[in-house]
């Protein structure tokens, strides 16, 4: 996928560049940049990043990965946190930015990072990952390459106190209290829908305020809808939206939107549908239409979907807050199954 949050040791990862959160001097460091020398071998990275050095604060350089599974190390001199009024985040964005034009340059496909910044140089982390995610966000916007943001512990992993403390809320009013009214309602529920089966008939249950329709099988086939491929393919062009637009937006990589144009009996995952909800700005009615498409809901019973409903209602559209809030709750990130 093109941008993915990872719980990893940096040095294991399997991509063509890996970056070290690194001083100006490019000389070997604690924290990251230390478990970086180590691993690729201290004398040899050394060695290499003298011939570089100096760089100045949000420049990047690269020198070869020597003993890790990456080709190369990136080393992006990140800015010492001050008050933010200095143009730390300017600084940091240029880290991010810097890196993956490199990356680009020498004909990498993928990269991972750290939060750049984060640790003894002070940034705030919920800040630090703020930046991160939109700066990558906004370069993956016009180009492409599979971008994970790396992080050792959820420690090292926060997000803006103010955008959590109204996801919980919501989730407190949508998620909580829903599980215990179905707990409580699951007989009456059950009751329900057999009093159905029997009609086969539609009637509207006053206490569950839950339609039900039943149809014989040929009346099903009858009432077949257009597929989910036909139907987000149509959204695009009622949207006024390009192909390249939505895919990036839903954080979906070229190969896989190749993959469900070419075939219209495509079945996606219920993450990649979502993600195609979020890049195409579509309302609550509208992702629900698209979801049943491909044969999913929305439910309030399930942690992950009431987290995108809070994003949805509120017109909320960048994927990458979404998925940043999900890897806070253990839940699945949107576009994360390229293998679709």
């Amino acid at each position: 996928m093109p941008l993915t949050i990872v719980r990893n040791d940096i040095t294991k990862m399997q991509a063509d560049a890996i970056v070290n959160a690194a001083n100006t001097a490019l000389r070997m460091g604690g924290g990251v940049c230390g478990a970086i020398f180590n691993a690729a071998g201290a004398a040899e990275l050394q060695a290499a990043c003298e011939r570089l050095a100096p760089i100045q604060t949000g420049e990047a350089v690269i020198t070869p990965g020597f003993n890790l599974p990456a080709k190369h190390v990136i080393h992006a001199a990140g800015p010492v946190y001050r008050d933010g009024k200095h143009g730390e985040e300017e600084l940091l964005r240029s880290c991010y930015t810097n890196s993956l034009e490199l990356a680009q340059k020498n004909g990498c496909e993928s990269i991972a990072f750290p939060l750049i910044s984060s640790g003894i140089y002070g940034y705030p982390k919920d800040e630090a990952l703020s930046v991160a995610t939109s700066a990558i966000g906004k370069w993956l916007l016009k180009n492409d390459m599979d971008v994970s943001l790396v992080v050792f512990d959820k420690a090292a992993f926060m997000l803006s106190q103010k955008l959590l403390s109204e996801v919980k809320a919501f989730i407190d009013e949508n998620y909580v209290g829903y599980c215990e009214y179905m707990r409580r309602g699951s007989r009456h529920l059950l009751d329900v829908e057999k009093r159905a089966l029997a009609a086969e008939d539609c009637f509207y249950d006053e206490e569950c305020f839950h339609p039900i329709k039943y149809y014989a099988l040929d009346d099903v086939i009858g009432r077949l809808d257009e597929p989910f491929s036909v139907t987000l393919f149509q959204l695009i062009d009622a949207k006024g939206k390009t192909d390249v637009e939505v895919y990036k937006r839903a954080n979906i990589n070229r190969r896989l939107f190749s993959k469900i144009r070419a075939d219209k009996d495509y079945r996606p995952k219920k993450e990649t549908v979502v993600a195609f909800a979020v890049g195409l700005e579509l309302t609550l009615a509208e992702t629900t239409d698209l979801l049943e498409r491909a044969g999913f809901a929305l439910s309030r019973s399930v942690l992950s979907d009431v987290i995108v409903e809070y994003f949805i209602t509120r017109g909320k559209y960048d994927i990458f807050e979404i998925n940043n809030v999900l890897y806070e709750y253990d839940q699945t990130l949107l576009g994360e199954k390229p293998r679709d």
